[in-house]
C-alpha cells in the first residue's frame, strides 16, 4: 500500500501525516497482532507541536477522577522520560486540562510530578 500512498507524500508530509514505520503508522504483517494489542489497552502517542505544546486525550467525560488522575500521571512520567538528555532547567512549565469545547484548568506541576514519583 505504501506505493499507492508515497503518491500523496507531498499532500501528507506537509500536514505531518504520511504513514512511517518509525511512528508505528506501518507495521509488517508479523507485528500486527502485537500492534492491535497495544491499541487495545490504550497506546496513545503524542509529539510537540511548531511553540512546544503536547496536545494528548486524557479520558472522557465518562471516566472517573481515578482513571482520569492516573491517565495524566502515566502521560506526565512518559513526558519526563522522554526529556532528552540535553535539556535543562524545568522540562514542564505549565500544564492544562480542558474539555474539547469547554474552558481550561490549570494544573498544579508539582503536585502532578509528585504523583510520577510516589
Amino acid at each position: 500500500m505504501m506505493g499507492k500512498v508515497g503518491k500523496l507524500g507531498k499532500v501528507l508530509g506537509r500536514k505531518g501525516l504520511m504513514p512511517n514505520p518509525k511512528s508505528g503508522t506501518v507495521v509488517a504483517a508479523a507485528d500486527l497482532p502485537r500492534v492491535i494489542n497495544d491499541s487495545r489497552k490504550g497506546r496513545v502517542e503524542f509529539k510537540l507541536d511548531k511553540q512546544a505544546i503536547i496536545h494528548v486525550p486524557v479520558g472522557k467525560s465518562s471516566f472517573s477522577a481515578e482513571k482520569i488522575s492516573g491517565n495524566l500521571a502515566a502521560i506526565m512520567e512518559a513526558i519526563v522520560r522522554a526529556k532528552p538528555s540535553g535539556a535543562k532547567g524545568q522540562y514542564i512549565r505549565s500544564a492544562t486540562l480542558k474539555s474539547t469545547m469547554g474552558p481550561g484548568i490549570a494544573l498544579d506541576i508539582k503536585s502532578a510530578s509528585a504523583m510520577t514519583t510516589a
